[in-house]
């Protein structure tokens, strides 16, 4: 068994990501970024429901005309497992985070979403998807959109600077997961929601069982379960928190919908 941990695993999200990015800049149309060609497979695929005989998930995850005129880099490079902008309330003016912002595609349609008075970011922990992210956000013509290096464990911006925080098959990878929805709560304003898609396991799936079904780089083995993310944004001290299956995509594996509010009126919080 090779090294589990957490600096580890998080190298190999990395490598596999910056693979990813590299192989949609090397083949171009028609292929998704680490599907077929002997590539490394993606996280999630470019589509999500079900994954295919080359473990990518297959389907189409955004309508035709939500990607038209987008670079096709942002298209290609997709590795999401549902589409997080179909579930999340944003409006003309707000500010908007997509955590693991990956080739951008996210932040692209954010971006178009709240319109030149609002503004929205990427943050990525890896230089070749930044790079990709931000000539595709150049080719978009896309002046109120703006990514950043960090980790979504501690991610760079201000305390209650964003209206709206997204994500798509990120925060499974992560090793320090309530790390992670604390920075969504704090960097969200009060009031502020999350709309995330994300892989999750059924609660009768045990953390051994997670592991046996599928690899920490391919969304599975760390997935949080349905009481474990339910747990967690409360603990974090978000409200109105649902997780709503969408696709299995294994035994006692989903793609779901997270949804949660920040309190409009929230006091010290652990």
């Amino acid at each position: 068994m090779g090294d589990t941990s957490g600096d580890a695993l998080r190298e190999q999200v990395r490598a596999r990501y910056a693979e990813a990015a590299r192989t949609v800049v090397q083949l171009g149309a028609g292929h998704a970024a680490g599907c077929g060609d002997g590539q490394a497979s993606s996280c999630c695929g470019t589509g999500a429901v079900a994954p295919d005989s080359s473990g990518c998930f297959g389907g189409q995850l955004y309508a035709e005309h939500e990607t038209r005129g987008l670079p096709e880099d942002a298209v290609l490079a997709s590795l999401g497992c549902g589409n997080p902008l179909a579930v999340a309330d944003l409006r003309p003016g707000d500010r908007v985070l997509d955590l693991g912002s990956g080739g951008g595609i996210d932040v692209l349609l954010s971006a178009r979403r709240v319109g030149p008075s609002g503004f929205a970011y990427g943050v990525d922990m890896t230089d070749d998807m930044l790079a990709l992210a931000r000539a595709n956000a150049a080719k978009a013509g896309a002046a109120n959109a703006e990514f950043r290096k960090g980790h979504i464990e501690a991610l760079p911006l201000p305390d209650a600077s964003v209206d709206a925080v997204i994500s798509n098959c990120v925060i499974n990878l992560s090793t320090d997961k309530p790390a992670v929805l604390r920075e969504m709560f704090r960097v969200l304003v009060p009031g502020g929601q999350i709309g995330i898609a994300d892989v999750v396991a059924e609660d009768r799936m045990t953390q051994a069982d997670r592991r046996a079904a599928g690899s920490y780089v391919g969304c599975i083995a760390g997935a949080l379960s349905r009481a474990e993310y339910l747990c967690g944004l409360a603990a974090a001290g978000f409200a109105d928190a649902t997780v709503s299956f969408t696709a299995e995509v294994g035994p006692g594996m989903h793609s779901a919908i997270i949804r949660a509010v920040k309190p409009a009126s929230t006091g010290p919080h652990p």
